[in-house]
């Protein structure tokens, strides 16, 4: 399912290959994010230009709404959102984090009331893989609880060993339901917990993949931890994943963050950034972020940038700045385009320095470029 092409002798980056039934995925991958089966004001044939070869979809939003028996009638996810390239579905365990004040967490799941009309329902381990199956995406994370940060030790751990435990009823599940095996069965990727502690993630990570998953992910980070501690994780992490499977960062970052951590052997990435700064109106270039609201752009008649998506061509920061100020629907579509294009060239030059020998390289130019600027500077 996943193969090892190359490695970076100046870090743990690596180039690979990753199998699934709707195609391969070449990595270091970014995925475009569509939580609601649409990447927002994206259509499908646009990100196929892109060459977008993965995308998300959110297990519990689409459970919500419009709800599995639609998705499934219209045979499954990929159909119903016109899609023919892989998905990865998130199981809903994020969603538990974030609905903190709605949710009673017990040891068979978590019942909450959903977000849209207060309905009450019940999501665990089980009904997590039973609605991934459904959507039929190609990748199904297990489902995880996701701990806040700051948080004590004893409740990481707490928190950890319910992960591991759920971990273990996902994998009967799936041993029941999905023992197939093969390039049309679904993946399943287990998730490391543990907070910013070293011995809660190790432990979690030895004990996941001793349960024998398709690809392991790291959770709960970018919930508020310092950028050092998300670094240290996947340094506590990674070397204890398997060589030959595919390793994802969940819900980042920022380009260097995303450099950084391919350069500590992390394969796919997801994150919201690319489009929903752009509704805010800010483009990513090579020299950082630039927010277009900015009066300095407003007879700014460049380019975003020279190397943006053939649809951005021709249009200037001022007349996107004016869309943006006016809010007409363009603006944030060029600027999501550009932003998506910008991410995922990111990815496509990070696999070419990898397979050049010239990563370090790669790795110090993106990262200099971004010394200290924040995401919404005035490039």
């Amino acid at each position: 399912m996943f193969e090892l092409l190359a490695t970076d002798p100046s870090s743990s980056a690596r180039r690979g290959r990753l199998t699934t039934p709707h195609g391969v995925i070449e990595t270091p991958i970014f995925m475009p994010v569509g939580t609601q089966a649409t990447v927002k004001a994206v259509h499908p044939q646009e990100l196929r230009s892109l060459d977008a070869q993965i995308i998300l979809g959110n297990t519990y939003h689409l459970w919500v709404r419009p709800g599995t028996e639609i998705i499934g009638a219209a045979g499954g996810l990929h159909k119903f959102m016109n899609w023919d390239r892989p998905i990865l579905t998130d199981s809903g365990g994020f969603q538990v984090f974030s609905l903190a004040k709605l949710r009673k967490l017990k040891e068979e799941g978590c019942y909450f009331n959903n977000h849209v009309d207060g309905t009450p329902m019940f999501l665990g381990p089980e009904t997590a893989m039973e609605i991934q199956a459904t959507l039929g995406s190609d990748i199904a994370m297990l489902f995880d609880e996701c701990t806040p940060w700051p948080c004590k030790h004893e409740d990481a751990r707490s928190s950890m060993e319910l992960t591991l435990r759920w971990a273990r009823r996902c994998r009967d599940w799936i041993d029941k339901h999905q023992p197939q095996t093969g390039g049309g069965a679904q993946l399943h990727f287990g998730i490391v917990q543990g907070s910013t502690f070293e011995d809660l993630r190790q432990r979690c990570a030895r004990e996941m993949v001793a349960m024998g998953f398709s690809g392991y992910a790291i959770g709960g980070l970018s919930v508020g931890e310092p950028e050092e501690d998300m670094m240290r994780i996947a340094e506590w992490t990674c070397p204890l994943l398997p060589q030959n499977q595919a390793r994802y960062a969940m819900g980042l970052g920022t380009p260097p963050q995303i450099v950084e951590l391919i350069a500590r052997g992390i394969d796919m990435f997801d994150c919201v950034l690319p489009t929903r700064l752009a509704r805010n109106g800010t483009a990513y270039t090579h020299d950082g972020p630039m927010n277009l609201r900015n009066n300095k752009f407003a007879k700014d008649f460049r380019p975003l940038s020279e190397d943006t998506h053939p649809l951005c061509q021709g249009f200037s920061r001022a007349y996107i700045r004016h869309l943006i100020n006016t809010q007409e629907v363009l603006g944030l579509r060029l600027i999501s385009l550009h932003n998506l294009h910008f991410y995922l060239s990111l990815a496509s030059r990070a696999r070419l320095a990898i397979e050049q020998g010239c990563f370090a390289e790669f790795r110090a130019e993106v990262v200099a470029r971004y010394q200290n600027r924040p995401e919404t500077s005035d490039t």
